[in-house]
Parts: C-alpha cells; structure tokens; sequence
C-alpha cells in the first residue's frame, strides 16, 4: 500500500474516522491494528521480522531494568552498611550483565538484518576470493527492515543509559516499532521522542493539526511526484547505458539526480510526518535544507538527520571515548602535536560510522565506497582545519563572509554530487568507474550545442516544470532556513485565500505528476 495510491488515502481516511471516535485509552491500540493492516499489504509473513525485533528488545528492556533494580536494593539504605569499594563493585557487577543483556540483543537483532541483508554479499564475495562454489540463500526482505532494527536498538541502549524507563506493555512496544506511516523509510525514532511526541496519549480532534498534517502530505507529493519521478527519467536514461555518455550529460545527469534523490527522500519523509501529524504524533524531522551546507560534515547533520544522529550517539561517541582511543590520541599530541592527538579518534570514529552509513544503505561494494568517501573527506578535513584557517588568513578570505559561504555550499554541492556516482550507478562499482571517467571526457562546443535534451527523456516543458519547481522549493527552503513557517503563513490567511492555495497544489499534483507511472520510494526497502 505505497503512500502515493488512492487506497492508502482511503486507508487514512477510515484510519482517522475511528480512531478520533475511539475510546481515547485505546487510540494508541487503534493504531497498532492500522499498522499490520498496512503491513500485511505488503507480506504478512514479514510481518513476523517485527515480532521478533519486538521480542527480543523487549526483553532486554525488562531485564535491564530488573538488574537495576536488584543493584538498587543491594545498596539501600536500610539494608546492611556497605563500603565504598563494596558499592563500586556491587556496580561494576551489574553494569557486567547489563552491558551482556545490550550485547545479545544487538547480536540477535544485527544478526537477523545481516542474514537477510547482507548473506548474499558475503557468501557471492567469499567464492571469488576463494574460487568456492557456495550457494546464496534466497530470503524476502522485509519493508523497512534497517529502520525497525536501528529504532529497536536504540531503545535497548536508551534503557541501558537511563534515558528511557523500560516499557512493560509488550503492545505498546510493539507499536514502537511498527508504527506505520514511518516503517518504510523512516525517521529512525527514539522511544522517548514518540512518547514525548503522543504516541500513546490521548487526542482530540483538531482541525488546525489535521490541516497543518495534510498540507505537509500535499508537500511531499508534489516533491515525489511533480519533482523527482519526472527527474528520475533522465537519471534512468543514461545510467541505463553508461558507456554511451560523457561530459555535459554526465554533469547534467548528476544535477537531475540531486533533484531526484532530494525529492524522492525528503518527499517520502513529509508524508510520513504530516500522516503522523493528523493522528495527533509529532515526528523528528529528517531533514534541513541540506544544500545549503557548508562543509560534507554539516551536510550529513543535515541529510538524514535521524540516521546521523544514530550513529553519533550509539557508535561514533563510544568508540571515540574509549581508553584505546584515549591512548591513541595521547600518542598521537606527544608525536604530532596537540590537534593531531586530538582530531585522531575523531577521524577514526568517523571513518568507522561511515564505512557503517554505507553498509547500511546496502551490500554492495559501490555503497561502501560511498561511505568511505565522505568519512576520509569529513576526516580530512578535521586534520587540515589549522592549515585551511592559515591559508585563508594568508589570503585574506573572511572565513565569515558571504563570498566565503557562497563558495562553501557550492563546494561542498559539487563534493556531494561526485559522491552521489556511487548511488546512482544500479549496476555496480563498474559502472560507477565508467560515468566517473566520462565527466573528464567528451567536452566540447559542439557536444555542448548540439545536447538534446529530450533525447533524454523528458520534453522541454517537462525541464520548465523541473525548473519552476526548483525555484519553489528553493523559495520554500530559504524562508525555513531565516525560521519563517510557510504553513503558519498560510493559516494566517483569510479563508478563501487558504483554500485557493490548497486547491492550486492539488491541482498542480493531479495535472503534473508523475501519477499515472509513478515509482516507489528510493528508500521504501531499506
């Protein structure tokens, strides 16, 4: 039930109806049985993935939380006077079986996504190597398999650091995880966000909610369907046949990509929030207008924020912090100096959560490398931060100016773009090479005056239409970036005026989107 056909509008319709007329204690349950409905469209055997996930972090939850409470009662006050020391080791003692119960759960949980995902992978790479004739197991993957299991995890770790109370409701946990508007492609939440944010409190119909859910969901339709799937032709195109082009249709290729990606993404993601949104739920955002970025490290805090917020918190902060990291950047100031001692752990860190972001994204070599990609860019530049602050000085460049930003975000759009080669590429890491190698080829006048456009795919009002609506979004982008809400904008206006702007979108989505042979979300399988 992909969010851009008619039966999921209508399921949200039916879905809104009882639940703002269900008992208000029970709304929560309402929206567990919307969520198997909506994930038994897609498999109901699947669907057992998510048992399992829920099962086991759970568990860990309450056996977690049940080894806190028996250290609690073993340094209590009323009960025998203990030491210091005794108290320290009564700790350690417990913090042994809990960081064990965090363990298995990470191994039972990780260990399913990477059989599923990743056995295929491994196994096919392994009889290269080996010249072994081993056979790849075939298994379905189930829809938003990464999402749910990094969302699970996170609630385990949570429990473990004191962030979060264990749940006791198998149900509501089950909820958690299974959430419907975002189990396909995220955010990755954190179970004290939801509650924070109404998943399982009580709500009342409000027409302002309802109206501010709705217009997000038009927003992100017009994204996905105006946007990306009539950019996403001319990436289809020519990534079909690499070989065949070069030059000026590479760059421009990548361009349409960047549209694409961003639309299709960002796209799928306010539809999430604004259908959470109806039902009364406040999602975290998973993006802020990343093109705007000045360096690829503010980029990847704005881009999928969600994930880069798992990966810091629950990877990039405990492996900086350990004592062999701490060792290492002891050698690293007594050998090097005080920067490189201090940057060294932190660009180790960061290659590690970035040879994990691309394995995430999926077993494929050409994932990997984009991932190492940005980690040795965002490490390099931590390392030569002195040197580029000098060289500035030396020229006397404002590092705070606006010529400065400028420059910066331009830079860092071409550096993401170069990194984008390796998503766009379906067919592989060889691809990849190829459209690489035609960026430095195939330049010339004539090429560049001679370029049809519509060769590749798209007639020329479908360019004006990518172009306008470039224009918008950028419109859009800037006035959320100065703090303005377009939407509380909207609401400001005077009635007619409101529904004349809803009208216009609906009719710009029915008349120039891509809805009679429109594709799935990029991230629906993640």
């Amino acid at each position: 039930m992909s969010f851009l056909k008619i039966s999921f509008f209508l399921f949200m319709l039916v879905g809104l109806i009882v639940y703002y007329i269900f008992p208000k204690k029970l709304q929560w349950f309402w929206l567990l049985v919307l969520s198997f409905i909506y994930y038994f469209s897609f498999s109901v055997k699947c669907s057992l993935a998510l048992v399992y996930i829920t099962t086991i972090i759970y568990f860990a939850g309450r056996v977690i939380e049940s080894l806190e409470c028996r250290r609690k009662k073993e340094i209590k006050p009323e009960g025998p006077k203990l030491t210091k020391e005794e108290k320290k080791l009564i700790k350690e003692k417990y913090t042994r079986k809990k960081k064990g119960v965090v363990a298995l759960a990470c191994v039972f949980a990780f260990g399913l996504l990477a059989v599923i995902k990743y056995s295929d992978f491994g196994i096919t790479n392994f009889n290269r190597i080996f010249g072994t004739d081993f056979i790849s197991p075939k298994f379905i993957l189930p829809i938003g398999l990464s999402f749910f299991t990094f969302q699970g995890v996170s609630y385990v770790i949570d429990v473990y650091q004191g962030k979060c109370s264990a749940e006791h409701n198998f149900f509501k946990m089950l909820l958690f995880v299974s959430f419907f508007p975002q189990i396909m492609q995220g955010p990755i939440g954190r179970y004290n966000h939801f509650v924070e944010g109404g998943l399982f409190s009580q709500h009342k119909w409000d027409l302002r909610r309802a109206q501010f859910g709705a217009q997000r969901i038009a927003w992100g339709l017009f994204k996905k369907l105006v946007m990306a799937d009539r950019a996403g032709v001319v990436v289809s195109t020519v990534t079909a046949n690499v070989a065949n082009y070069s030059g000026f249709t590479n760059i421009f290729t990548l361009l349409m990509y960047s549209i694409q990606l961003y639309m299709d993404f960002s796209g799928g993601i306010d539809i999430v929030i604004g259908a959470a949104q109806m039902f009364g739920v406040t999602m975290d955002e998973n993006f802020r207008q990343p093109y705007f970025s000045k360096s690829i490290g503010e980029f990847w805090r704005r881009w999928h924020i969600s994930l880069g917020a798992w990966m810091k918190d629950y990877i990039f902060y405990p492996f900086s912090l350990t004592k062999a990291m701490n060792n290492l950047g002891k050698w690293g100031r007594k050998h090097f100096g005080k920067h490189f001692g201090t940057v060294l752990p932190i660009c180790l860190a960061n290659l590690l959560i970035f040879f994990i972001v691309g394995v995430w994204h999926g077993a494929e070599w050409r994932y990997i490398a984009y991932g190492v990609y940005n980690g040795v860019i965002i490490a390099v530049s931590a390392a030569l931060k002195p040197y580029f602050k000098k060289a500035l000085e030396l020229c006397h460049i404002n590092s705070n100016g606006k010529f400065w930003a400028g420059f910066s975000m331009l830079r860092t759009f071409i550096l993401v773009n170069i990194g984008w080669i390796f998503d766009i590429c379906a067919g592989g890491m060889g691809d990849c090479v190829l459209f690489f190698k035609g960026l430095f080829r195939g330049y010339s006048i004539s090429q560049l005056t001679s370029l049809n456009l519509t060769s590749l795919g798209l007639a020329m009002y479908d360019y004006a239409i990518l172009f306008f609506g470039c224009l918008i979004v950028l419109y859009v982008s800037i006035r959320k970036e100065l703090g303005v809400s377009i939407r509380e904008s909207i609401s400001a206006k005077p009635l007619v005026i409101r529904w004349a702007v809803y009208y216009v979108v609906f009719a710009i989505i029915l008349v120039l989107g891509y809805i009679g042979n429109c594709c799935g979300f990029m991230y629906a399988m993640f």
